[in-house]
């Protein structure tokens, strides 16, 4: 498989310098080893804990940095996204989790990019001397250009991406199947939905970046093995405000049913105007189409979408699942009268992900980043007590899953109906071991 605030220069450089202060000035040991004595082993004199960037052993605090976006055209979904690591911090930091081993601790390091690639790279060498991992690196174009710092610097940085381009390095593992896989189902659906192969038409509205190409990518694919024309392919920028054109392409070419491999920025508008030209076809986004303030008729008539539906590999809020009561009792505790958000829920999800890694590394005596790397990998049918379909993140690249379901949103309820339960792409075949 092949497979966006903006800060001026001089308070990037204030940030920098701010940072630069507030960092707490290490032990002069040999390994690298921080605020403990050195051992000939590389271990830690006083702890037994071998550890080199954003760990006090001694202290017993692990820090975790965030690049997110809450400023720029995903932040619809940065906010939420953002909540759900601090979430994440306030459960761990009250003890008793057991998501880290007792007295352990997190600190977060956050940093605003607004969905800018140039300024991601800015924030993220910021902090990158900082902090054991990156718990959040938002959108599949601001990781990207990460890739090879991350290699060099051993260092993990959690996508908030379903990118199939993340998944083929080891240190962006993803929380879910990638977008390639969501697409590929969505055109499984479509053929039911629309009453077989020959009775529909194909149309997909794409980000032009990685995010797109794999939404293009995977349905072109699955279209090709079920013999279902692709009509129309229409092509976005993030940010993009004016959709007439797209939309009346999609129209003309009497496309039944469109895929939309966009940001909630664009879907509102994509949507209002297909409204307006009194077009109609089924509507399937990817996880990243949706937010859940779609569900207030404030933001955009509830109309609009009476034929849309999302496909994602990811649990919903209040879903009925294994570990979701927990959840809920946190967000209520913790998460500071912030409002229910799916992606709040995906975020600390993932944040799931990290701490097991990094709960694993302690009790084996190693939190260098390394030995980070070394139990992630570990990472076998983990569902972060039940809350999602089993993940594997011991091979790369990683598939960590294939299955994903197609979700109707449900706006008196304000929740979801499950109008196509987990499966696997019918399209896809894995790759011969």
């Amino acid at each position: 498989m092949k497979r966006g605030l903006v800060l001026t220069s001089v308070l990037a450089m204030a940030l920098a310098v701010t940072a630069c202060e507030k960092k707490e000035k290490p032990a002069n040991n040999a390994d690298g080893a921080t605020n403990n004595a050195a051992t000939a082993d590389g271990g830690t004199a006083d702890t037994g804990i071998k550890t080199d960037k954003g760990v006090d052993a001694t202290a017993k605090v692990i820090k975790i940095g965030t690049l997110n976006d809450e400023s720029g055209p995903a932040a619809a979904i940065g906010k939420p996204y953002a909540v759900g690591k601090r979430l994440m911090a306030e459960v761990v930091n009250a003890g008793d989790s057991g998501l880290l081993p007792e007295g352990w601790k997190v600190e977060l390091v956050e940093r605003d990019h607004g969905y800018n690639p140039q300024k991601s790279v800015q924030a993220y060498n910021e902090i990158k001397d900082d902090v054991l991992y990156i718990g959040t690196s938002f959108g599949t174009p601001n990781t990207l250009p990460l890739l090879k710092m991350l290699e060099r610097d051993t260092m993990v940085a959690q996508p908030a991406s379903l990118s199939s381009k993340m998944a083929e390095s080891k240190y962006t593992p993803p929380a879910g199947p990638a977008y390639y896989f969501e697409a590929m189902r969505a055109l499984d659906f479509a053929v039911k939905n629309g009453g077989g192969a020959d009775k529909i038409k194909v149309g997909i509205v794409y980000q032009q970046d990685d995010y797109g190409k794999d939404g293009i990518y995977g349905l072109e694919q699955a279209a090709e093995a079920a013999k279902v024309e692709v009509v129309s392919k229409q092509t976005i920028a993030a940010g993009q405000k004016d959709f007439a054109a797209a939309v009346t392409a999609l129209k003309e070419a009497g496309a039944t049913h469109v895929l939309l491999t966009v940001l909630p920025s664009a879907t509102g508008p994509i949507l209002g105007t297909a409204a307006q030209l009194k077009y109609m076809p089924v509507w399937i986004g990817n996880t990243p189409a949706w937010t859940d303030k779609f569900f207030s008729p404030d933001v955009i008539p509830s109309a609009v979408f009476a034929n849309f539906y999302v496909v994602t590999g990811l649990p919903y809020w209040g879903e009925k699942v294994p570990g979701m009561d927990k959840f809920l009792e946190a967000h209520k505790k913790y998460g500071k009268d912030s409002a229910p958000d799916s992606y709040t829920l995906m975020s600390y999800v993932q944040g799931l992900q990290g701490l097991a890694a990094a709960k694993a590394a302690i009790e084996a005596g190693d939190i260098t980043r390394e030995g980070f790397v070394a139990e992630l990998n570990k990472l076998d049918k983990f569902d972060a007590g039940g809350l999602i379909q089993p993940i594997n993140l011991t091979k790369v690249p990683y598939v960590v899953s294939t299955k994903t379901r197609i979700l109707k949103p449900d706006f008196e309820k304000k929740s979801w109906e499950v109008a196509g339960d987990f499966q696997d792409p019918s399209g896809y075949k894995a790759p011969a071991e």
